[in-house]
C-alpha cells in the first residue's frame, strides 16, 4: 500500500479517537453527569473540539491529500482507498473554511446551552434559555458567513448533513409532500378515531424496557456492541463500530412512547454497527447523510414496527408481559391504536401522516430566524401560530412548543430538521427496493424473523458507510434518484385501509 496513504490512515485514526472521546463526554453529559459538572464539561468539550478542528484543518493533512491526488486518480472510483481520499478531501475543504477559535467558542457555548435547556424546559421557562438561543443564532449566522458561495444561510448546515441538498432543492420537495399530505390528513379527520385508552394504563418501566430490548435484539441490534440508557431526548451515539449506544426515556402511563423511541434509535444503531469494520478510523466509518441515517430509524420504527405483520407476531408477547393492562384488547385494536392519526404538539410523538408537517414548521421558522425575519423573542408566538394554522392545535406552553427539541439548544440553527423528512421519503423507497429483491419479507416479519431484511440493508446500505454520497447510494440501491412516490404509496395504502378511505 502507498506509504503516504498509510500516513493518511494514521492521521485519520488520531482524528477519530479525539472525535470519539468527545462523543463519550457528550453521552455522559446527556445521561449520568451530575449538574455540578456542567462548567468543567463545557471547558473539556471546547478544548477537545478545538484540538479536533485544528487537526481537521491542518496544513499537514491538506498536503497529504494533495500529494495523494495522483494515487487517487490511478484507482477505480469506488475502491476503498480512493473513497477515503475523496471523502477526506471533501471534509477537509469543508472544515478549512471554519476557524478553530470559532469551533472552540461554539462547543463551549452549546455545552452550557444544553445544560440550561435541561433545566428550562421542565420549568417551562423560555426566558431562561432565550439569551442562549439568541447567542446560538449569532453563532449560526457567523458560521454561514464562512460559506459565501452558498445561497442561503441554512445551506452551510444542510449541505454538510445532506450533501447535495440546499434550501432551494428542499422547498419544492416539501411543497409536493404538502400537496399529498394535507388532503390525506383531512380525509382521515372525517373518520371516527380508533380507541386508544389502553395505551395509557400503568406500564412499569422495567417491563417496558425488557420488551423493547427483546425486539431490537431480534431486529439485529447487537447488545454485545451496544447498550441502552436513559436521557432527556433520545439519541444514538458511536464510540467505535464495537460500541454503538442508544438512549430513550420512559413514561409509565404510555406503553408506546419508549418502545418506538427504542426501535427508532436501534435503526440508527444497526446502521453504525453494520459499517464495514475495515473503515474504522477513516472518513468512511459513519452513515453517509442525515437523510439516509433517518431512513433506517424510520424504516425500523414505522415501516416495520408499526406494521400489521409485526404486531401479528409481537402483540401476544406484549400481552404476556402486560396481561392486566391489555386484557380487553386484541391485535387489531392495538394495531389501529398505535397508528392513530391525530395532530399533536410533540414532533417525536407524531404519527406517520402528520410528522412531516412538524418538520416543515421547524424548517420554515429556522430559515426565518436566519433571514432576520423572526427574532428569537418572538419564536414562541410564531411557533404557536404555525401549529394553529398547520395542525389545528395550539401549544398551551413553551415546554411542549418551541422548547421541545434539543437541536437548537445543542447545535446550530438551520439544517438539522430536513433530514427527518428526507429519511421518511427514503424509508419508503429503500423498503420498496428490499421487497422487490425479497417479496417474502412481510411474511418473515409476521414470524418475527428479520434476518433477510437486516441482511439486505447491511449488504446494500450499512456496510458502505460514507463511501458513496446519498444520491449515489440511492441510485445504486433503488435504480433511481430520490422520489416521494413509494413513500406516498405506502402511506395512502396503509392509512386508506386503516381508515377505510
Amino acid at each position: 500500500m502507498h506509504e503516504l496513504y498509510q500516513q493518511l490512515l494514521r492521521y485519520y485514526q488520531e482524528m477519530t479517537d479525539i472525535s470519539r472521546v468527545l462523543s463519550v463526554l457528550h453521552w455522559d453529559q446527556s445521561t449520568y453527569m451530575p449538574p455540578g459538572g456542567t462548567a468543567a464539561r463545557s471547558r473539556q468539550t471546547a478544548t477537545l473540539g478545538r484540538i479536533f478542528h485544528e487537526k481537521a484543518t491542518a496544513d499537514e493533512l491538506g498536503k497529504l491529500l494533495d500529494d495523494l491526488k495522483p494515487y487517487e486518480e490511478s484507482l477505480p472510483y469506488d475502491s476503498d482507498e480512493a473513497s477515503v481520499i475523496r471523502v477526506g478531501r471533501r471534509n477537509f475543504e469543508w472544515a478549512t473554511k471554519v476557524p478553530a477559535d470559532f469551533m472552540g467558542r461554539f462547543y463551549e457555548h452549546i455545552g452550557t446551552s444544553y445544560q440550561i435547556w435541561t433545566q428550562a424546559r421542565p420549568a417551562n421557562d423560555f426566558e431562561k434559555i432565550r439569551p442562549y438561543l439568541e447567542k446560538t443564532l449569532d453563532f449560526s449566522r457567523e458560521h454561514s458567513a464562512f460559506y459565501p458561495e452558498l445561497d442561503h444561510p441554512a445551506d452551510a448546515r444542510i449541505s454538510r448533513w445532506n450533501y447535495g441538498m440546499t434550501v432551494a432543492t428542499i422547498q419544492p420537495l416539501f411543497a409536493e409532500l404538502r400537496r399529498h399530505l394535507v388532503p390525506l390528513v383531512e380525509a382521515i379527520r372525517q373518520q371516527p378515531p380508533p380507541r386508544t385508552d389502553f395505551l395509557h394504563r400503568h406500564y412499569p418501566e422495567a417491563d417496558q424496557e425488557r420488551f423493547g430490548l427483546m425486539v431490537i435484539e431480534k431486529y439485529g441490534y447487537d447488545l454485545n456492541r451496544g447498550r441502552q440508557d436513559r436521557t432527556h431526548h433520545p439519541f444514538c451515539t458511536k464510540f467505535s463500530i464495537g460500541d454503538v449506544r442508544i438512549t430513550t426515556r420512559f413514561r409509565e402511563d404510555d406503553v408506546s412512547d419508549a418502545l418506538f423511541s427504542t426501535l427508532h434509535e436501534a435503526g440508527h444503531g444497526m446502521y453504525e454497527q453494520g459499517i464495514n469494520p475495515a473503515y474504522e478510523g477513516t472518513p468512511l466509518d459513519r452513515g453517509t447523510s442525515a437523510g439516509v441515517h433517518e431512513s433506517q430509524s424510520r424504516l425500523w420504527e414505522n415501516v416495520v414496527g408499526r406494521s400489521r405483520e409485526f404486531w401479528t407476531h409481537f402483540f401476544p408477547k406484549l400481552k404476556a408481559v402486560f396481561p392486566e393492562q391489555l386484557h380487553d384488547v386484541d391485535t387489531g385494536q392495538f394495531y389501529r391504536a398505535i397508528n392513530k392519526v391525530e395532530p399533536s404538539l410533540i414532533r417525536v410523538d407524531a404519527d406517520e401522516v402528520t410528522y412531516n408537517l412538524h418538520v416543515m414548521i421547524r424548517f420554515d421558522l429556522a430559515n426565518e430566524m436566519l433571514e432576520n425575519k423572526l427574532a428569537v423573542k418572538d419564536l414562541p408566538e410564531a411557533w404557536n401560530a404555525r401549529y394553529t394554522s398547520d395542525l389545528g392545535i395550539t401549544p398551551p406552553h413553551d415546554k411542549d412548543g418551541c422548547m421541545q427539541d434539543v437541536h437548537w439548544f445543542h447545535g446550530m440553527i438551520g439544517g438539522s430538521f430536513p433530514g427527518y423528512t428526507l429519511g421518511n421519503i427514503l424509508s419508503g423507497q429503500f423498503f420498496e427496493a428490499a421487497l422487490n429483491a425479497h417479496p417474502g419479507i412481510p411474511s418473515e416479519i409476521e414470524k418475527g424473523q428479520f434476518e433477510i431484511l437486516h441482511g439486505w440493508l447491511k449488504e446494500n446500505i450499512y456496510q458502505h458507510g460514507s463511501k458513496y454520497t446519498a444520491p449515489e447510494l440511492i441510485e445504486r440501491v433503488t435504480g433511481k434518484s430520490m422520489t416521494i412516490e413509494p413513500y406516498m404509496t405506502y402511506l395512502k395504502t396503509k392509512y386508506g385501509e386503516l381508515y377505510e378511505l
